[in-house]
C-alpha cells in the first residue's frame, strides 16, 4: 500500500536515492512497540514507504516464521508491505512469481540452509544432549521441539537465559558450528554460518546491492550479525536496544537512537540520508 508523500519528505527523498537502496529492519522491538500506543511510528512507516517509491527495497529481517510474520503485519495494520522477508533468522523469501503462495524461496539459499542444519544436528548430538541435561537438571526453562528434534529454549527470565547461554558457550567449544540465536528469553539453536546477517548478505548478492548502500536496524542479540558492519554499512538501533547492540552499532560507525522503536529507526534513516 502506498503512502502519500508530504512536501518536506518528498524534497528529502531527492537526496536519499543514491544512499539507501536496501533496508533490513527487525520486526518486534524495532518497528513494533508492543506496549506502546501507537504500536507503529507513523513517520517511520511513511518514510520507509517513500523510500520504496524511489526504488529502495525493504526487507523485514525477523525471528518469526513466514506465517507469524504475515499475521503480525495484519494484526498491527502495517500501512506498507515489505519487498522481501528474511524469516526464522536465516531464510530468504521474495514475493511468489507464479501466484499461489504469497512468498517463495529466493534462490537455493533456503535449501542449502536446511541441509546444513540437518548435518549439523546429527554431528552435534552429544553437545545438544549435554545442554538438554543441564537445562532439565539446573533450570526451570522449557525445551522446544520441532518434531523429535530439539529446536530451542524458553527461559523463565533473562537472568536464567544468561546462565543458560554461558553454559552453551562452553559446551559448544568442541562443536563451534553449533550455535544459537537469542531474543530476550527465547533461544533457537542454529548453524553458526546462518543468521540474520548472512541472510541479508545473500539477499544483497541476489539483488546486486553493495554493502555501502544497505541500512539495517535491530534491537536484540539476534540482530547483532546484521549490525556489526559486515553486511550493512549503515547499522542502527533504537534507544530501547540492549547494551550489546548499542556497542556493536557504535563500533561499526552506526547510529544509536535517542528515541525508542520506530521513532528511533526514523531518526536513523534521517541521519544516514543527510
Amino acid at each position: 500500500m502506498s503512502v502519500a508523500p508530504t512536501k518536506s519528505i518528498s524534497k528529502l527523498l531527492l537526496s536519499m536515492r543514491p544512499k539507501i537502496r536496501l533496508l533490513s529492519t527487525d520486526f518486534d522491538g524495532t518497528l513494533v512497540a508492543h506496549d506502546e500506543d501507537p504500536v507503529l511510528d507513523p513517520d517511520c512507516m511513511q518514510l520507509i514507504g517513500q523510500l520504496q517509491q524511489t526504488g529502495a527495497a525493504w526487507a523485514i529481517n525477523t525471528g518469526r516464521s513466514v506465517e507469524l510474520l504475515e499475521s503480525g503485519l495484519l494484526d498491527f495494520e502495517f500501512p506498507i508491505h515489505p519487498d522481501f522477508i528474511l524469516t526464522s533468522e536465516r531464510e530468504v523469501f521474495r514475493p511468489a512469481q507464479n501466484g499461489g503462495r504469497k512468498w517463495e524461496a529466493f534462490g537455493d539459499w533456503n535449501d542449502r540452509c536446511a541441509r546444513a542444519h540437518v548435518e549439523l544436528f546429527m554431528s552435534a548430538e552429544p553437545v545438544l544432549a549435554e545442554i538438554v541435561d543441564f537445562i532439565n537438571q539446573n533450570t526451570n526453562a522449557r525445551i522446544l521441539y520441532l518434531g523429535e528434534r530439539v529446536e530451542g529454549i524458553v527461559a523463565q527470565n533473562e537472568e536464567e537465559m544468561d546462565r543458560i547461554t554461558r553454559f552453551i558457550d562452553k559446551a559448544r567449544q568442541r562443536q563451534p558450528q553449533f550455535n544459537y540465536q537469542r531474543n530476550t528469553v527465547y533461544l533457537r539453536f542454529c548453524h553458526a554460518d546462518y543468521h540474520k546477517g548472512a541472510a541479508l548478505g545473500e539477499l544483497a548478492r541476489l539483488i546486486q546491492i553493495p554493502r555501502e548502500q544497505i541500512f539495517a536496524a535491530g534491537d536484540h542479540h539476534n540482530d547483532l550479525s546484521m549490525l556489526d558492519g559486515r553486511f550493512a554499512a549503515m547499522p542502527a538501533c533504537p534507544a530501547n536496544a540492549i547494551d550489546e547492540v548499542k556497542q556493536a552499532v557504535r563500533a561499526a560507525g552506526g547510529y544509536v537512537g535517542i528515541r525508542e522503536y520506530g521513532a528511533g529507526v526514523y531518526d536513523a534513516l534521517l541521519h544516514f540520508t543527510k
